[in-house]
């Protein structure tokens, strides 16, 4: 048993708006008890979100590509079928339908919004149908407060144990001990106040201020003034690459300069919107494609930018933690699917928990365990702190902001 830790839309889309709704693949009809050889997805593929889809799209392509030229999967080969959510919860409901009544895919693979992971839980449960999300980080996307969620796994990072490794490192990065949270009005947001205030309990350091902004909000100086006063040197925080330009673009305007310690909902394209403000933010992640990478690795980085040619450089990649689980994720797929020896649902969850494969991520060993707990497949210990440096998101070892400050 694994030991637990404590309870630019841009351009290389390339006409993907074009297929909103439409499979990227062809259906195939549904078989009474077999499935078929196709992982379905849902996706941001088009809208403000629609970088999270390409992110994704380019890791299990190539993945599967890979892995088919290898021979398939039971002598299949396995194909994608992706529709486009927009990042909205009923639309991502609509397309689990489809993958799983219509297109009767073996599994299938999440987005990026908590919010719609959450949306898929009884439909997920009703059609009995495995789900592998790959960025939503929601505590109750995978534990249901029913306690008795069979169907969804997850290869990405967990809130409940993303907030005490945000509050290590802000603790270590703090000077004075007054450390803020601040954070989205959403799901997502809102559902990480109890895990960070539990992290923040059990190290008996009290939140010196909370505050709050909505999707879209422009100007935060209101917010930061009050942080400010209460004497807040370190912001642990939660949101996206466009409200968090807007934080960084406020705490100028007041000459308030915190040391940001984020959530991963901050990807690369934030270096691009925030500018030289961008400079030693701390987010929270599993993997980067720039600096240093292994050799295996770096054969992955030649493959993805030989199938897509819009990935010039590893910037191209702006949610780089979530390709580089969508990668792995479609590799642990494989494995379960070959250990259940047939393309049907049940068998191929009950796989899940014998897999056992060292992907670029982690070494998943084993992937899952049969509690909810455990239907995370990245444990802490696989966690990265990174920071942005001249422009670029890198591991914080390969920054000046790596060594913690003194007091």
């Amino acid at each position: 048993m694994s030991k637990l830790p404590p309870s630019p839309a841009r351009r290389a889309l390339l006409g993907l708006g074009a297929l909103a709704g439409l499979a990227l693949a062809a259906a195939a009809p549904a078989q009474a008890q077999r499935a078929q050889p196709c992982i379905g997805a849902s996706w941001e593929l088009t809208g403000p979100l629609a970088h999270s889809g390409f992110a994704l799209r380019v890791a299990v392509e190539t993945a599967l590509a890979e892995i088919n030229a290898a021979g398939g999967v039971l002598g299949q080969q396995l194909r994608l079928v992706a529709y486009d959510d927009v990042g909205e919860p009923a639309r991502a409901v609509d397309n689990a339908r489809r993958i799983g009544e219509r297109d009767n895919c073996v599994v299938m693979l999440g987005g990026f919004r908590t919010p719609n992971a959450i949306a898929l839980r009884e439909p997920l449960d009703e059609m009995g149908l495995p789900w592998v999300g790959v960025i939503s980080a929601g505590t109750q996307v995978v534990e249901h407060p029913n306690g008795r969620n069979q169907w969804m796994f997850r290869v990405s990072m967990k809130d409940r144990w993303v907030a005490p490794f945000l509050v290590t490192a802000a603790r270590a990065r703090s000077r004075s001990g007054k450390i803020g949270l601040m954070y989205e009005g959403t799901g997502w947001g809102q559902g990480a106040v109890p895990d960070v205030t539990a992290a923040m309990r059990a190290v008996d350091t009290p939140i010196a201020a909370t505050e709050t902004f909505n999707i879209a909000d422009t100007d935060m100086t209101a917010q930061l003034i009050r942080m400010r006063d209460a004497g807040v040197d370190t912001i642990i925080f939660y949101g996206v690459d466009r409200e968090a330009a807007n934080v960084v673009r406020s705490m100028d305007r007041i000459g308030y300069r915190p040391q940001i310690v984020s959530a991963w909902g901050i990807g690369v394209q934030f270096a691009q919107t925030a500018g030289p403000l961008a400079e030693g933010v701390i987010v929270a992640g599993t993997y980067t494609w720039m600096g240093q990478l292994p050799e295996r690795a770096q054969g992955v980085l030649a493959r993805m930018q030989q199938r897509f040619p819009e990935i010039r450089t590893p910037g191209d990649l702006l949610m780089p933690s979530g390709t580089a689980n969508a990668y792995d994720a479609v590799y642990i797929i494989a494995e379960a699917l070959k250990l259940a020896g047939r393309f049907d649902r049940t068998a191929f969850r009950d796989a899940m928990f014998r897999v056992n494969y060292q992907g670029i991520v982690a070494n998943y060993a084993p992937a899952f365990e049969r509690t909810q707990e455990r239907m995370d497949a990245i444990l802490p210990a696989s966690y990265r702190l990174l920071a942005f440096h001249n422009g670029a998101l890198m591991p914080i070892e390969q920054t000046p902001f790596g060594t913690p400050r003194t007091n």
